[in-house]
């Protein structure tokens, strides 16, 4: 196993993920904003980690596992939060969409893989997008007020969750595209 400073900001985000659950349940009028600035830096990390692995040429096979896994574990988590504490149908229907996607896109992955045909489903720009949107949305909803008593941010975290979720389904058809053209 690989240590270096982008595996253990992977570790990090895994590491974010009990202390998430801890502060959105904590009953402090600053638990709101310190769940979502913790999970704000964990979206850095998920950023930070790839960019300075290829930067100091310490990609591993390691650390491209772990990472989307890491990914995956944080944003489940999240979701799974707001579903409870919402329960509404809209996010619940995206939890459903999001995760079920990451379920779908690994087990691809995998049989891609197998298949030796891992390059047709590398993770594309829309990917991209789609995290950036979900990231976006995760931390306004987990914040939940209203910002300065003028900026609607579980408004807007429920517009990008929107915007998160069609992205979701668009890159799942494209993966799906991808690998059954192979």
């Amino acid at each position: 196993m690989i240590f270096n400073l982008p595996v253990l900001l992977t570790w990090l985000r895994i590491a974010f993920i009990p202390l998430l659950v801890f502060l959105f349940y904590l009953d402090r009028p600053w638990a709101p904003l310190a769940a979502a600035t913790l999970f704000g830096i964990a979206g850095i990390t998920d950023w930070a980690d790839g960019y300075l692995a290829r930067l100091w040429q310490q990609e591993s096979r390691f650390g491209a596992f772990l990472d989307p896994v890491a990914d995956k574990l944080i944003v489940a988590v999240a979701l799974i939060l707001l579903v409870e504490r919402e329960a509404n149908i809209w996010i619940t229907l995206a939890t459903a969409i999001i995760i079920g996607r990451e379920i779908v896109i690994s087990a691809l992955r995998e049989w891609m893989a197998e298949s030796g045909n891992r390059s047709k489903v590398a993770v594309a720009f829309i990917g991209k997008l789609k995290t950036t949107a979900q990231i976006i949305a995760l931390i306004f909803l987990l914040y939940n007020q209203t910002l300065l008593g003028i900026f609607p941010l579980r408004e807007w975290g429920m517009v990008a969750l929107a915007i998160a979720t069609v992205l979701t389904i668009w890159s799942m058809v494209q993966y799906l595209r991808s690998a059954f053209k192979a």
